[in-house]
């Protein structure tokens, strides 16, 4: 989850600097979609490994 988290942040912070993203609301929604994505990865792989 740490992984993908931060490359999320990466990629928010390179669209934010090069003004791709320019609206708060999409920037809110992005980060909150891709944490749970990450989580939701987390979790598979966490089942996955039988832990």
């Amino acid at each position: 989850m740490a992984l993908l988290s931060g490359a999320l942040f990466v990629v928010l912070g390179i669209l934010i600097v090069t003004r791709a993203i320019t609206d708060p609301l999409v920037l809110i929604g992005v980060t909150v979609l891709g944490l749970a994505f990450a989580g939701l990865v987390a979790i598979i792989a966490r089942a996955v490994r039988g832990k």
